[in-house]
């Protein structure tokens, strides 16, 4: 995963963060629903600081509750804001998850350019057409395995991603 560091704007001295983007905590050091903006080789990133999730690992991807801010790792039928998972924060834990920029995102067997559907393993995303399981504002940025080194992975563009459980 690249690097990020906080965005500094013009005329602003650069914010400490309190956790950094690629750590878990077993303390919550920020509210939950906190964004921050962050800038790496890739380019802008946006984050949401969320609790952690069971099973949970870098790349996977989750859908949150924007009343609580709790997570679920992302499964078929889901509905939503998505997520991508910046560290392996899991249950009790706290940690950041991307919503906009480029992702190492956990994948099947995926294609350049093709467009994002909820895989059949949790955390998980593919390629291939899933009536009612499109992630929208996503899309492959590369073939898979050239994403998180050793389990199974491939870079992917989102901005805002959400479900909708609806076919189109």
């Amino acid at each position: 995963m690249a690097a990020f560091a906080q965005l500094t704007y013009a005329n602003a001295s650069p914010e400490i963060l309190a956790q950094p983007f690629n750590e878990k905590s077993t303390t919550q050091k920020l509210p939950l629903g906190t964004r921050r903006r962050g800038v790496s080789s890739d380019g802008a990133a946006e984050f949401i600081y969320l609790q952690g999730v069971a099973s949970n690992g870098i790349g996977k991807w989750v859908t949150f509750n924007t009343d609580d801010f709790s997570a679920t790792l992302l499964v078929a039928n889901a509905i939503g804001p998505v997520a991508v998972s910046y560290s392996d924060a899991g249950s009790g834990e706290y940690g950041w998850y991307m919503l906009y920029g480029k992702a190492d995102a956990r994948s099947a067997d995926v294609a350049d350019n093709a467009k994002v559907y909820i895989d059949t393993a949790a955390g998980v995303c593919d390629d291939a057409v899933v009536a009612g399981d499109k992630v929208h504002n996503a899309k492959w940025a590369s073939n898979d395995d050239t994403g998180v080194a050793g389990v199974g992975g491939a870079e992917v563009e989102i901005e805002y991603p959400f479900c909708t459980d609806e076919s189109t």
